[in-house]
C-alpha cells in the first residue's frame, strides 16, 4: 500500500488522503439512519477525543517537523514555526468573524461572523466547515513535505496524520448529523448535511499540497500554519463544546485518549 501511494505524485497522494478523512466524516453523518439521537456522553467524549488528536498531530506531525526543517533549511530554528503557527491562527480568526457559523449546543442568538439569514442547519455545518479546512491543509502539508525529500518528512509520517485526521472527523460527522435529526430533519438530508461538512478537506489537502510542491522554500511556514489553524480551532471550539454540560470528566479523558493515539500513530508509522 505504501509502495503504491509513493509511486504517486504528492498531489494525489493528497487528494486520496483528503477523500479518505471526508469518507470517515461522512461514516460519522451515516450514525442517523440507525439512531436519530446520540448519547451525550459519547458525544463529548468523541469532541474531547478530537480536540486530543488535533493537539497531539499539531505538535508530533507539524511543529516538530517545521523546527527540524528550518533548522536543516540554515534558517533560525524557532523563527518560520513562530511565524507560521501565529499566522495559522491569524487566518482562522478573520474566516471565523467573517464566515456565517453556530456552534453546536449554542442558541441562534450566539452565531457568530456576518449577519445573515441562513438557517441553523446551514450555520452547524459552517461551524464544521471552519474547521476542517486546517486539518485538510494538514494533511496535504504533509504529503507535499514527504515528497520534498527532507528528512524529517515522510510518507508514512503523511499517512499517520491522515489516519489520525479521519479518526476525528467521525464525530464531526456526527455531531452535526445527529442534532439535525433531532431538529426534524431527515435521515437523509441530516446525513448529507453531515458529510458535507467535510467536502473541503480534499480540496484543502490538495491546496496545501501544491503550496509546498510550488515552493519549498513555504514548507516549514505551511507546517506551522497548519499547526496554527488547528490550535485555533480546537482552543475556540472543540474545548468549550465538549466542556458545555456536566460531562467534563469524560470530555477530558477523550482529549487524552486522543492525544495518545495520535502520538502512537505518529512515533509508531512516523
Amino acid at each position: 500500500m505504501i509502495t503504491y501511494l509513493e509511486s504517486l505524485s504528492p498531489i494525489l497522494q493528497a487528494l486520496l488522503a483528503g477523500i479518505f478523512t471526508w469518507g470517515v466524516t461522512a461514516l460519522g453523518a451515516a450514525f442517523v439512519f440507525f439512531n436519530k439521537q446520540a448519547n451525550r456522553k459519547l458525544l463529548v467524549g468523541m469532541l474531547g477525543f478530537a480536540a486530543g488528536v488535533m493537539v497531539a498531530a499539531s505538535c508530533w506531525s507539524l511543529l516538530i517537523p517545521s523546527i527540524e526543517l528550518s533548522e536543516q533549511l540554515g534558517l533560525i530554528p524557532w523563527l518560520p514555526p513562530v511565524i507560521g503557527f501565529l499566522m495559522g491562527g491569524a487566518f482562522l480568526f478573520l474566516i471565523d468573524k467573517i464566515l456565517p457559523h453556530l456552534h453546536l449546543g449554542f442558541e441562534m442568538s450566539e452565531r457568530e461572523g456576518i449577519k445573515t439569514s441562513w438557517q441553523r442547519s446551514i450555520l452547524l455545518v459552517m461551524a464544521i466547515t471552519l474547521h476542517n479546512i486546517p486539518e485538510g491543509l494538514a494533511v496535504g502539508v504533509a504529503f507535499g513535505a514527504a515528497a520534498a525529500g527532507l528528512p524529517s518528512a515522510s510518507i508514512t509520517a503523511a499517512i499517520a496524520l491522515a489516519i489520525g485526521i479521519g479518526l476525528q472527523n467521525f464525530p464531526e460527522g456526527m455531531a452535526v448529523a445527529v442534532p439535525l435529526r433531532g431538529e426534524g430533519f431527515s435521515r437523509l438530508k441530516s446525513f448529507l448535511f453531515g458529510q458535507g461538512s467535510g467536502l473541503v478537506e480534499p480540496i484543502a489537502a490538495v491546496l496545501g499540497a501544491l503550496a509546498v510542491v510550488s515552493i519549498q522554500s513555504i514548507l516549514p511556514y505551511a507546517l506551522s500554519f497548519a499547526a496554527g489553524a488547528m490550535i485555533y480551532v480546537v482552543v475556540e471550539e472543540l474545548i468549550p463544546e465538549s466542556q458545555r454540560g456536566e460531562s467534563t470528566d469524560i470530555a477530558t479523558i477523550g482529549s487524552m485518549v486522543g492525544f495518545a493515539v495520535m502520538m502512537l500513530l505518529d512515533v509508531a508509522l512516523g
